[in-house]
């Protein structure tokens, strides 16, 4: 199987407006904000935009959804089973049903959701609308609209009505996973071509980026959550106070990749291969907490690799792992290696293949299964903290442990590559890590920090790249930064 360069290109552009943080959604904690309605607001009328990243596919997630306690009437915005956007509404009586033929499956990528709900548009098929990427979506699977001035029950208060942001209120099942930011609800607005939230680039037409919401006119039961306040996710800041409540959500769900920087995380589609059954299919390993974190309880190879491709430039990130095991290897790959992903890092002499992996268990740094140097063991304390640095415009990389460059490595010494091991140039390469031949019972997780680290790889220090992008736990090498799309705009 090979596997794309895959590279978001809703949110590589430095778009002049800047959104702060995200929040992250690990379904498997059952996250979930919740407020409840204690009047109506406008049911007629209404428009909810949000900017998603998603971490997985093939079940249901829901992204909003408002259910009265008894649950015979309901409104709920969400990607379904088969991963299309759906729209789905009951008030007891009448039903209502939009989804989209088309899927969303690209787990690297941020969307930009628009939903509008028009009842009394004189146009049937105007009465739910929506947007993806500041287009209008107008190819459906189902199509069926409400009737003329149909009240919806988003903005319902009757009965205890209950909204959940990411997950299905009162059930309390179905939660999101992945990234969410820039979630605003407008009572009583419709939008005609979800200008209001986004805009197109005037260099390259086809990108479409966030603009300020904050001055947009909400109405009585509108919110904008920005997700800046991490002791309150769940804080709007529309004016309104229209506050969420949090469940099984911290401070550390707080991220910094958002729709205008996006960050590599794990891909998940390489993940589909034969492997361990992690969450509805056979998996290569079970990522969690947006795809930074994967776990394995048996004895295969847990591969698992970033979602950026590189091919110029210089690149930092960190990886620890869980447990005390000493199994695991992290290092490099060049796409080839996708294809056959029955070996550790560094371990492949198949055909075509590149790969440069540094060993827990021995402490080897290998290229293509030949020992290019013996460094410091690791794993023997789940403390360690494995470093590569990565510069493609020399065409070496080098390890770290806990800090600690390996071979005595010097990431600035250029051309002469002090310490690193020499890589092929005009390849693209992906930084990723190996789980295998576990010794103990247990799940055995790697975490990765692209520089969004995730909940599970506690930073102490705190250090970041030198434009400021990345929370890492050492120093970042001079020259070398994080890996997101506002630094692979600039240098990659």
């Amino acid at each position: 199987m090979s596997a794309p360069l895959i590279l978001a290109t809703n949110s590589i552009k430095d778009t002049g407006y800047d959104v702060a943080n995200s929040i992250r959604y690990n379904d498997g904690d059952s996250p979930q904000l919740t407020r409840i309605n204690s009047s109506n607001g406008n049911l007629k009328n209404f428009t909810f935009s949000v900017w998603v990243k998603r971490s997985s596919g093939g079940a249901t997630k829901r992204l909003l959804h408002c259910r009265n306690s008894g649950g015979s009437q309901f409104a709920s915005i969400f990607f379904n089973s088969s991963d299309q956007l759906e729209y789905s509404s009951s008030d007891g009586s009448n039903s209502d049903n939009l989804v989209t033929n088309r899927v969303f499956r690209d787990f690297s990528a941020w969307y930009n959701i628009v939903v509008v709900w028009d009842s009394d548009s004189s146009t049937q098929s105007d009465r739910i609308r929506f947007f993806i990427n500041g287009t209008r979506e107008t190819s459906f699977a189902t199509s069926d609209f409400p009737a003329l001035n149909q009240e919806s029950m988003m903005s319902k208060g009757t009965d205890a009505s209950t909204i959940g942001l990411g997950f299905q209120s009162v059930a309390n099942s179905e939660h999101f996973d992945g990234y969410m930011c820039e979630a605003v609800f407008l009572d009583g607005t419709t939008s005609t071509d979800a200008s209001e939230f986004g805009e197109f680039d005037e260099d390259s037409p086809t990108i479409w980026k966030p603009i300020d919401v904050s001055g947009l006119t909400f109405g009585s039961h509108g919110y904008y959550l920005d997700f800046e306040d991490s002791s309150a996710l769940g804080d709007d800041v529309s004016g309104n106070n229209n506050d969420f409540t949090p469940s099984n959500l911290a401070a550390t769900d707080q991220s910094t990749d958002t729709c205008t920087n996006n960050f590599a995380t794990y891909n998940a589609l390489l993940s589909q291969v034969a492997g361990v059954d992690g969450r509805g299919g056979s998996w290569n390993g079970q990522l969690a907490e947006g795809n930074l974190s994967s776990g394995t309880a048996v004895d295969n190879y847990n591969n698992q690799f970033s979602t950026f491709g590189l091919t110029s430039g210089k690149w930092y990130a960190e990886f620890k792992m869980s447990t005390t095991d000493n199994n695991f290897s992290h290092g490099i790959v060049n796409d080839v290696f996708f294809s056959g992903l029955g070996s550790y890092i560094g371990q492949s002499t198949a055909s075509g293949v590149r790969n440069i992996g540094y060993y827990s268990q021995n402490g080897q740094v290998l290229k293509n299964n030949s020992a290019e140097y013996t460094g410091s063991s690791y794993g023997s304390s789940s403390a360690d903290l494995i470093s590569i640095a990565l510069d493609l415009d020399n065409n070496f990389v080098y390890f770290a442990k806990n800090g600690t460059y390996q071979n005595s490595g010097d990431p600035t010494s250029g051309s002469s590559g002090t310490g690193g091991v020499a890589i092929d140039a005009d390849t693209t390469w992906f930084l990723g890590s190996t789980t295998h031949s576990l010794s103990s019972s247990g799940l055995k997780i790697s975490y990765a920090n692209f520089g969004s680290p995730p909940t599970g790889f506690t930073i102490s220090s705190g250090n970041a790249d030198a434009n400021g992008h990345g929370n890492f736990e050492y120093s970042v090498p001079s020259g070398y930064f994080a890996l997101c799309s506002k630094n692979l705009a600039e240098f990659g």
